[in-house]
């Protein structure tokens, strides 16, 4: 089976790697540190969603009323995540073992080779403390977005917060911020050669040419804020939401939002507001992560 890397993922059990997953190298240093934990106020409208011009699953275009809300600058970090878990000994599903097998870990995007040519594996020992497997590691990476985390994990997070996670009319609002053009930032995916989102540059997936600095994620905050002050709404990773896909007889399908770091021109365009994807709620990915929301005080 061949596994798109914007796509939903479904991976078998039997496609279990033993492998310890490819070792990230240390990302471009920039001056992007921004401060974490702070919220940005988004006040209630009436909401432009999905698209006509893009994906299927975009359609229809259509308008909802959105309540006052406040929402993560930043997506959650690792630094932030870890905080939660050693306040709580919270243990990821990602750290858990599959029911009816002796394994633990989360699915990463690999370079697909001959021998290979799928590009996801499931990989024994991936969890966020490490993306890309056991061999792998988030030191110096705090305020990268945590990722390898399924949606119970983020609404774990979430509720530890005194928060929840957005439903996609709430993310889309937010991420659109009052523009109504194609990308967030405007009609053109980067204005003067300008990278306005880490997302895949080159050929996917054989051919990355890492003009935005970036081979996997990058730190929050490294991209030009929306017109509500929010970052990397868009790239870097997506998002989770409580928003149901469809309904499944099985494990539940949950929409994601935003895109991430293996969009790429040639095959996911997905790094605009409306596009959305379906991802199983107990898989955990090293391209998937999550922001939260709350009520905005008195």
């Amino acid at each position: 089976m061949k596994f798109r890397a914007c796509n939903f993922l479904v991976i078998p059990i039997f496609a279990f790697s033993a492998c310890s997953g490819q070792s990230e190298s240390e990302p471009k240093a920039q001056s992007c540190v921004i401060e974490t934990g702070t919220f940005a106020n988004v006040i209630g409208g009436t909401a432009k969603l999905g698209s006509e011009q893009h994906y299927r699953e975009e359609r229809p275009l259509r308008k909802a009323e959105i309540t006052s809300f406040n929402i993560d600058e930043t997506e959650v970090t690792n630094g932030q995540f870890a905080a939660f878990v050693d306040a709580t000994g919270y243990i990821t599903d990602a750290e858990k073992p599959q029911p009816g097998y002796d394994v633990t870990g989360g699915a990463v995007f690999v370079e697909p080779t001959d021998e290979n040519p799928s590009w996801w594996q499931f990989i024994d020992g991936a969890n966020w403390r490490h993306p890309e497997g056991p061999d792998s590691s988030i030191k110096g990476r705090a305020f990268e977005p945590v990722v390898q985390v399924s949606l119970n994990d983020a609404r774990a997070y979430a509720k530890w917060a005194g928060r929840r996670l957005p439903t996609e009319s709430e993310w889309e609002y937010a991420a659109n911020a009052g523009a109504d053009t194609e990308f967030v930032w405007g009609d053109e995916r980067a204005p003067n050669d300008k990278e306005m989102a880490n997302s895949w540059q080159g050929t996917f997936p054989i051919e990355n040419t890492l003009e935005d600095g970036y081979l996997f994620r990058a730190p929050v905050g490294c991209y030009d804020p929306n017109n509500f002050g929010l970052y990397d709404m868009i790239g870097n990773v997506w998002e989770w939401t409580e928003t149901v896909y469809q309904d499944s007889a099985g494990e539940p399908i949950h929409v994601i939002k935003g895109g991430s770091f293996l969009c790429a021109p040639n095959y996911c365009r997905r790094y605009r507001s409306s596009a959305r994807q379906p991802q199983e709620a107990g898989l955990p990915t090293n391209h998937i992560g999550f922001r939260t929301v709350g009520k905005i005080s008195d």
